[in-house]
């Protein structure tokens, strides 16, 4: 089966290459022959990938150990649930994985504009075309995930295996690993199409909306993809580190975040473009800058030049994507240049108070999240080489920088839908903003003798109600308008309303998702901890809660074993739950895990975690966290994913006997 794997991977290579060349040319001579041609390229080398990826699966499900990449993320212990996703387990694996989304996204191009956009459609089969052959270069020649073991037998090497393998990464041992990786890269890859499709509309100097229209939902469909998998990995960090949060501006983290805040950009900027024909060389930007910098978010963990938890090992490939990743800027930025003449606005700015000012001002602001982010992410790198020593940044410094621009971006979020298109009356202002910035004040003033003194965090509840103050008002508005119209009742009127612009109604529920998230994030200005070395019998506190310890276990299983402390969680003299925080060893990887115990109300979480044993060996460490709000974020993750889903939804058409 290794041969097989082998086999299709180096016919990948050639596939990849012919596709590209073919499109170029279809692309030159206007060939519709040729084109079919490429299209048929890209349907070959989904195919050919589907296949390696089921022949490494069959590897890994049947544990052969002759297999390097299997010896190594394997072993007979592991339950057949982590085998099967050990596929995206390891650094081979995850390159064949994303290497297997380009060619499912390359075939669904390919079929989709079957019958249509024949004029582009050549230089987009190229262009991805390209990303797969640099793919397909990587997993034949410098992380193929079929190499074999060998061992020297006197003058020769000869293959050979192991008598079991070393196991997979415990941190990895957990349930979010069957989806978090897979959607991650499914939201990177995805940015492969819209930069297709603009590279192919700057090519053939086709610059209308044309290009827009075909990739709004695979823009969509990105953006919502890296939001969940950014969600998820908070989530799984959460509750496998054991350091009591979510997000630590860890450098991998950081790596997903910047395609996210481009592609948030360029999903507001380009209603401007739609509607006004404005902000023309900033989407195309905008698009560019995703793509890159989601390919720069894989290079980033498989080259070893940042520290991270979540990286994988010095693995060679950063030269090879340096070099990609230098020649595709440059080759986009010099054909952005070269047509930045052809993509003149129709129409100029005329007001400051306008809502396309709002949109101009909240796409600077998540440019300059982006720059702030990339920075810290690369200072270490950049200290390195002109110092000789890396200097960090810590998340002192991303929240100082970050928490302004993200109130700020949440407070246009609400200001937006409020301003007109062109110019904004004063009158309109004061009718629009007076009676959510009234309520707003009355919220701070009612919070501050209540204990909440952090700025901060009186700042982010106060925009946070005052946006979705706007985003209710927006629906019942609406929705009163078309019941008055239509004669409809007012939930009816609502419904319709919301299906006959999806688009719009849709982004006002990822909108009021953000502002679910953010009272979550807001949290973290509240939360406490302890720590405490208990035995059997013991009990102590946190805020008013009471912790007795009940026990201290060991069991062991044919994976791990493991020592659980089990507590019984008071507040006052009420039993609330059972806690019961745990330490796992690995036997084949020969590394601990912490499994957290957390008890989680709308309120908050108790979030405990088995550190260790104290230094004379009878006492077990055990820190204790209180997180306020942290479920929001989940439940805001959730209502983000709807409205994500509903925006992508065709929109109601009316007739004259209703709608359809």
């Amino acid at each position: 089966m290794a041969d097989l794997g082998n086999i299709l991977l180096f016919f990948l290579f050639p596939v990849s290459v012919f596709t590209a060349l073919t499109a170029l040319a279809a692309g030159i001579t206007k060939r519709r022959g040729l084109l079919e041609a490429a299209r048929r390229g890209a349907y070959a080398a989904f195919g050919v990938t589907t296949m390696a990826v089921l022949a490494l699966e069959y590897l890994l499900i049947t544990s052969d150990f002759s297999i390097e990449y299997v010896a190594s993320n394997t072993n007979y212990a592991l339950p057949l649930f982590y085998k099967i996703v050990a596929l995206w387990a390891g650094h081979n694996g995850s390159l064949l994985l994303w290497t297997w989304i380009v060619t499912i996204f390359g075939a669904i191009v390919a079929y989709q504009n079957r019958r249509k956009n024949n004029d582009i459609m050549p230089y987009v089969l190229m262009v991805m075309a390209i990303t797969m052959t640099f793919f397909s270069i990587l997993s034949v020649f410098i992380a193929n995930p079929f190499e074999t073991l060998y061992q020297e037998m006197g003058n020769t090497l000869q293959e050979f295996a192991v008598a079991d393998g070393r196991g997979l990464n415990p941190l990895l041992q957990h349930p979010a690993m069957i989806i978090h990786p897979p959607i991650l890269f499914v939201g990177y890859v995805g940015s492969v199409v819209p930069f297709a499709f603009a590279i192919a509309a700057l090519l053939t100097g086709k610059l209308g909306t044309g290009w827009i229209h075909t990739t709004r939902r695979w823009a969509l469909t990105t953006w919502g993809f890296l939001a969940v998998g950014i969600v998820l990995g908070g989530k799984w960090a959460y509750v496998e580190l054991g350091w009591g949060g979510y997000w630590a501006w860890d450098p991998v983290e950081n790596a997903s975040l910047l395609p996210w805040l481009t592609a948030t950009a360029y999903l507001h900027s380009v209603m401007i473009q739609e509607r006004k024909g404005m902000l023309k060389v900033w989407n195309m930007a905008l698009v560019i800058s995703t793509y890159l910098l989601s390919v720069f978010g894989t290079f980033l963990t498989r080259s070893g030049i940042v520290s991270s938890v979540h990286a994988f090992a010095n693995s060679g490939l950063g030269p090879a994507f340096a070099i990609f990743i230098g020649l595709s800027t440059i080759f986009s930025v010099g054909l952005l240049l070269y047509r930045r003449h052809d993509l003149k606005p129709d129409e100029e700015m005329e007001s400051l108070v306008s809502r396309e000012s709002g949109f101009l001002f909240n796409n600077l602001l998540f440019l300059l999240g982006t720059i702030a982010v990339l920075w810290g992410t690369l200072f270490p790198v950049i200290s390195e080489i002109f110092t000789g020593d890396q200097i960090t940044v810590g998340p002192p410094w991303f929240n100082n920088i970050m928490i302004p621009i993200g109130l700020a971006v949440l407070l246009l979020t609400g200001v937006g839908p409020l301003l007109a298109w062109r110019h904004t009356s004063v009158e309109t202002m004061k009718r629009s903003f007076g009676f959510p910035i009234l309520g707003s004040v009355v919220l701070v003033a009612i919070l501050y003798p209540l204990g909440v003194k952090d700025g901060w965090a009186l700042g982010s509840f106060a925009i946070s109600f005052f946006v979705m103050w706007t985003i209710v008002v927006e629906f019942i508005k609406g929705a009163n308008v078309r019941s008055k119209n239509s004669g409809e009742n007012f939930f009816k009127a609502m419904y319709i309303l919301s299906r006959k612009n999806t688009r719009r109604y849709g982004g006002y529920i990822i909108h009021a998702g953000i502002v679910v998230m953010f009272i979550g994030f807001t949290g973290n200005a509240f939360n406490t901890e302890t720590r405490a070395e208990v035995a059997e019998g013991d009990s102590f506190g946190l805020g008013p809660y009471t912790f007795n310890v009940i026990a201290v276990k060991h069991a062991e299983t044919p994976n791990y074993s493991s020592e659980t402390l089990e507590m019984e969680m008071y507040r006052g003299d009420r039993l609330i739950s059972l806690i019961s925080p745990e330490k796992r060893y690995y036997f084949a990887s020969e590394q601990p895990s912490t499994e957290v115990g957390i008890y989680s109300t709308l309120r908050e979480d108790i979030y405990a975690v088995l550190s260790g044993m104290s230094n004379d060996g009878e006492r077990v460490i055990v820190q204790v966290y209180r997180n306020p709000f942290v479920s929001l974020v989940w439940i805001g993750s959730f209502i983000l994913v709807v409205g994500t889903l509903f925006a992508m939804v065709p929109n109601l058409r009316e007739t004259k006997g209703g709608v359809e």
